[in-house]
């Protein structure tokens, strides 16, 4: 991959994970090993989250095209080789949660992808990627399972902060479906949401008891776009860019003196 020519996305938007019967059943020693690497390295690099989840999928019989694809995201990664997560000092405390769900995404079973970005004063300190695990009959109930895991991290985060002795407000999630904001807060559970499991609705409860509010923000501004799908380059580098995934030439020259390190030892 050394000479490989470096790509802006960690993944195509016309990517499309269904094997067909005939496909080339690639190394999968080589591809687990690959992608186990990618895993350990999301920990720092939300931007890749989406992608090495979506291949992740398919660790059982991976193909050609599976590979190419994990290819894809060492491309990636060599163009933004300087870029890391940037943490801030601030004196800012809200907790502040963006949640997105991709109803339907996938093609082979309509399971939607669920996303969130949970964010402590301007710094991102949670993000998760996850298929659903039923499948959701409407875009509502997609984003509404969303809300109800992302409220669920939030809250943990709420209580370990509470026993470090932060004091916290009462938290704030965004999202960009507006009959999912509106069911959060409306008394009334209408009768085509009936099949919702009730287990989601304490979401329902912490808005009443004012202490988490759920508002609307447009799809544009929406932060946890990029874990639940594929985007365009201008797109990818935006939310990069406001998720605080930026470029640092610090952490190169950091690497670079590693590698020599590593070279003079081996001489």
């Amino acid at each position: 991959m050394a000479d490989s020519k470096p790509v802006s996305t960690p993944m195509a938007t016309s990517f499309c994970s269904t094997s067909t019967p005939d496909a080339t059943i690639c190394d999968s020693s080589e591809f687990r090993s690959i992608l186990g690497s990618l895993h350990y390295l999301s920990i720092t690099r939300p931007d890749i989250t989406f992608s090495v989840n979506k291949l992740a999928q398919n660790m059982q019989a991976p193909t050609m095209t599976h590979m190419q694809a994990l290819k894809r995201i060492l491309r990636y990664l060599k163009s933004t080789i300087t870029h890391g997560l940037h943490l801030t000092k601030s004196l800012n405390k809200s907790l502040i949660g963006f949640c997105d769900a991709d109803w339907a995404g996938d093609t082979s079973d309509r399971k939607s992808t669920g996303a969130h970005l949970i964010y402590f004063g301007p710094n991102v300190i949670s993000w998760s990627c996850k298929k659903q695990p039923t499948v959701a009959r409407s875009s509502t109930e997609a984003e509404y399972r969303t809300i109800a895991t992302t409220t669920t991290e939030i809250l943990w985060i709420q209580q370990l902060l509470q026993e470090l002795g932060i004091p916290i407000t009462a938290p704030t999630i965004f999202s960009d479906n507006i009959g999912a904001t509106y069911l959060c807060a409306n008394p009334i559970f209408h009768s085509r949401m009936k099949h919702i499991a009730i287990d989601y609705h304490f979401v329902r409860d912490l808005v009443f008891e004012k202490k988490l509010q759920v508002s609307h923000v447009p799809t544009s501004h929406q932060l946890a776009d990029l874990l639940t799908k594929p985007l365009s380059a201008t797109r990818h580098d935006f939310l990069k860019d406001k998720i605080g995934v930026l470029k640092d030439t610090s952490i190169l020259r950091g690497r670079i003196g590693v590698l020599n390190q590593q070279v003079d030892k081996d001489s």
